[in-house]
């Protein structure tokens, strides 16, 4: 199976400016997702992002990378971008990486690129773990997600009361990779902002209610910490 591994990253975040650029053993964030999603077979891996700094830093670990506009508002919007320059075919598989994920397995990267392989049915793929107690149930910066028994999302919501009537239904915790067709992931950026995508500031519930398909799984290998904060930065340090 072929696939692609396409990384945004986006400089100015608003909680950690410059976040994938931090360095840990000397190097900065972003080398580790490389490196990893390198490790999981991918034919291709490429870091698309909307500024010079990020391009500077990531060629000179050796890899490549695609300066695009600084109007995109999602990481959705920029690998768009990079398929239609690069003209791939409709039916190239791309994982989008986030670019503040360094301890993200490569298996993972492999398992969801492969998910989405083997259901053609299927619009979008992405993973899941589970839940550590109710600190992470309750906290709102935690997505979480259920699926019914073939692996089919049926909601995501950042509130866990959301399923309180879904007494049958595990809630996991999302987890932020996915795996799409090029030509879905063009289509999709297309569509208008659905309600519940403003509501809850998820970019999957328009897909979720334009009827697409989305493939969930436990993921195969834990994935560590991501850094969204400094409190995130200093525990990633300790532990890396």
């Amino acid at each position: 199976m072929d696939f692609k591994v396409v990384i945004p990253a986006h400089y100015a975040s608003t909680r950690l400016p410059g976040k994938v650029l931090l360095k840990v053993h000397g190097k900065p964030i972003i080398e580790y997702v490389y490196r990893n999603a390198c490790a999981s077979g991918a034919q291709q891996v490429l870091v698309a992002t909307d500024d010079p700094r990020i391009v500077e830093a990531v060629q000179a670990f050796g890899a490549e990378a695609c300066l695009t506009s600084a109007e995109h508002t999602s990481g959705s919007d920029r690998i768009a971008e990079v398929i239609q320059r690069n003209a791939w075919p409709e039916e190239t598989i791309i994982v989008n990486l986030q670019a503040d994920e360094p301890m993200m397995p490569a298996e993972n990267v492999a398992q969801v690129a492969a998910n989405l392989d083997s259901h053609p049915r299927v619009d979008i793929a992405t993973l899941c773990t589970g839940l550590a107690g109710e600190h992470e149930a309750g906290d709102r910066n935690i997505v979480k997600v259920v699926h019914d028994r073939d692996n089919i999302a049926t909601g995501f919501s950042r509130n866990v009361e959301t399923f309180a009537k879904s007494a049958a239904q595990t809630v996991y915790r999302h987890l932020g990779i996915y795996a799409y067709r090029a030509g879905f992931l063009c289509r999709f950026t297309q569509w208008p902002r659905s309600r519940l995508e403003k509501k809850e500031s998820l970019e999957q519930m328009r897909a979720f209610e334009h009827g697409s398909l989305i493939h969930v799984e436990m993921c195969r290998s834990a994935p560590g910490i991501g850094v969204d904060t400094q409190e995130d930065y200093e525990a990633l340090l300790q532990v890396m």
